[in-house]
């Protein structure tokens, strides 16, 4: 398993993240749809960490399951004011800010694997995992 972890305080970061994102994904294997859902998630995910959790950092893994599969883990952190209603938080249409408010819905959707944590005045972790 490997393991890299990447800023997210400004706009240039979400570039950034996008672009080591889409390399891990290319590097691993991943055809170009899977690249496409994996980078536009960690695009959202990483301007909600920026936008709504104050700023933070993601963290990258490269997964293998018993059955030799490899995949993929980002997992974004902050230290943000929290999601008071995660449930309504994952309703296409739902948004506390400016955006379309697809961000943690549209991301889940494009994962295998999604988990959300957050604590109101702690801050929100969720993590996506893709399969290959």
């Amino acid at each position: 398993m490997n393991h890299e972890e990447l800023q997210i305080r400004t706009q240039s970061d979400i570039v950034l993240v996008r672009k080591a994102v889409r390399e891990l994904t290319a590097k691993l294997g991943f055809g170009l749809t899977d690249q496409t859902k994996i980078t536009t998630a960690a695009s959202e995910l990483a301007r909600n960490t920026l936008e709504y959790g104050l700023g933070g950092h993601l963290e990258m893994e490269t997964l293998k399951n018993d059955l030799g599969k490899s995949g993929i883990r980002l997992t974004f952190i902050d230290q943000g004011p929290g999601i008071a209603d995660i449930a309504l938080a994952l309703t296409d249409g739902f948004t506390s800010g400016k955006g379309m408010g697809m961000g943690l819905s549209g991301s889940k959707r494009l994962m295998n694997e999604f988990t959300i944590d957050s604590e109101m005045g702690k801050g929100t972790r969720v993590s996506v995992t893709k399969w290959k």
